[in-house]
């Protein structure tokens, strides 16, 4: 069976291209020390708290998974990434975590109910994302929260995916207009939105009774 064929029976070539990238991903593609300097700004916006369970979507290497599991300790983090080589990867890092091979467009990885789902720097390349946001609030607590984040604007994001190649060259974040629908349809509900030149922060909520 290929290994990018999933079990809702569609193939996604991002897990090749990501697996491709695995390996030089700190070095070449992404800054943790950036990353994690920003985040420290950013935390008193997040609501991570001690004792909280998290789940981590599109984990990665795991730059930013030790990060979250200190400042949520004693609670624990559930780390996830569809690409096998970046949950090898992000396991070499020793955080304390548990880490999953796991496509959130298909099913939650087990481990909840969770009380925030975090997507660093992933949404985008969901490649279903009703099904992901579905999946999502069905591991959600109930007043579980979605956070979904990046350094940067969706602007400038989603100019910077479109100028890469496939599989990754469609990859956009939503506009507002489409966020609205898509957490309305998922039984979420707004909490925050910043979307700034150096800044797109989501937070969503789940409705009662959902």
């Amino acid at each position: 069976m290929n290994k990018n064929l999933q079990s809702d029976g569609k193939s996604d070539p991002r897990i090749e291209y990501f697996d491709r990238l695995a390996p030089k991903w700190n070095t070449e593609c992404s800054n943790a020390e950036v990353n994690l300097s920003r985040l420290e700004e950013l935390k008193p916006r997040l609501g991570l708290r001690s004792g909280q369970r998290i789940l981590e979507l599109g984990c990665g290497t795991g730059q930013i998974t030790g990060w979250l599991a200190r400042n949520v300790a004693p609670g624990r983090v559930v780390a996830a990434d569809f690409a096998p080589a970046m949950i090898e990867k992000a396991r070499a890092t020793g955080a304390d975590a548990e880490f999953v091979v796991a496509d959130i467009c298909t099913k939650i990885p087990e481990g909840g109910p969770f009380d925030m789902v975090v997507c660093f720097n992933a949404f985008p390349h969901f490649r279903n994302k009703p099904e992901a946001l579905r999946h999502i609030v069905q591991g959600l607590a109930p007043r579980g929260i979605l956070t979904v984040l990046h350094l940067v604007g969706s602007e400038k994001l989603n100019k910077f995916h479109a100028g890469m190649r496939p599989p990754v060259c469609q990859d956009q974040l939503p506009t507002k207009l489409e966020w609205n629908v898509l957490l309305e349809n998922a039984g979420l509900q707004f909490t925050a939105f910043e979307d700034s030149e150096n800044l797109f922060l989501l937070q969503a909520s789940k409705k009662s009774g959902v």
